[in-house]
């Protein structure tokens, strides 16, 4: 049966939008409510409890607004709520780490993958587990880049600040030799061409913005939930903090044209 209810989308800011940016180019037809916590943003700092509580917030915001399903595109979310919330929830719920961790493990020739994230993520091991899972013998060797987020929310994304932090956190990758690389943070498809020069041509670099897109087409299909075919999706855009910026970005890596983003006091959810 289609389902013309929107999907929720939430990070901790805007780096989000590069999950949104998949999901429109592989399901058009689906409409979106994104979420980014612009005011409390990062979340790579924060403790698990907090984050719990800042994702409770967020769904019992999402789920105002009647969606369908809901995206965590934050990677530190993704580590320290999703298993909890998952159990809370009436609708489905996947996050970015999963999608990410299967296509690594299952494209690398070698076996030696490598993680960049913030620090949460790094610390949390929740990539190094679940690559694990899926192929037991993978050596992972992870790497938090903390200055990446501000950077690539700065605009600068081929810059030389940007390409000397770039040297700096992935020289220790380099060294161990992986072959494939996973941009545990949704900022980071941004400077994907960065980050590639700086690993070199034959890492294979693998961004769960896209995988989660595509592990979501392929949970509406067999949920039942897809959008009715002809469907005029309607997206809508919230924030916690600066809106304007928020549009700003929005507009620059979306396919569509942003005209309103609304702030939300997230505090009172």
């Amino acid at each position: 049966m289609a389902n013309a209810a929107p999907i929720g989308v939430f990070d901790s800011g805007v780096g989000g939008l590069t999950v949104v940016r998949e999901m429109i180019e592989r399901m058009p037809g689906e409409s979106i409510v994104y979420f980014g916590d612009t005011a409390r943003v990062p979340y790579g700092s924060k403790t698990q409890p907090t984050i719990l509580r800042y994702t409770r917030q967020i769904l019992r915001f999402l789920e105002t607004k009647n969606v369908k399903a809901v995206v965590v595109a934050c990677n530190t979310a993704s580590a320290y709520a999703l298993e909890t919330v998952e159990k809370e929830l009436a609708i489905p719920i996947i996050g970015v780490v999963r999608p990410g961790s299967l296509m690594a493990a299952n494209s690398t020739r070698s076996g030696r993958i490598g993680v960049i994230g913030t620090d949460a993520t790094v610390g949390s091991g929740i990539y190094e587990q679940t690559i694990r899972r899926i192929r037991p013998d993978a050596k992972v060797y992870s790497q938090s880049c903390p200055l990446f987020v501000p950077l690539v929310e700065e605009g600068l994304w081929d810059d030389p600040v940007t390409e000397e932090m770039a040297g700096r956190y992935l020289r220790s990758l380099t060294e161990n030799k992986v072959d494939t690389l996973i941009l545990g943070c949704t900022h980071y498809p941004l400077i994907k061409g960065v980050i590639s020069r700086s690993v070199g041509e034959d890492v294979q670099l693998v961004n769960p913005a896209a995988e989660t897109a595509a592990q979501l087409a392929e949970m509406l299909v067999s949920s039942g939930l897809t959008a009715p075919e002809g469907n005029r999706p309607a997206h809508e855009f919230y924030v916690s903090d600066a809106a304007e910026k928020m549009k700003r970005f929005a507009n620059s890596i979306l396919p569509i044209d942003i005209r309103e983003t609304q702030v939300v006091n997230i505090e009172a959810y």
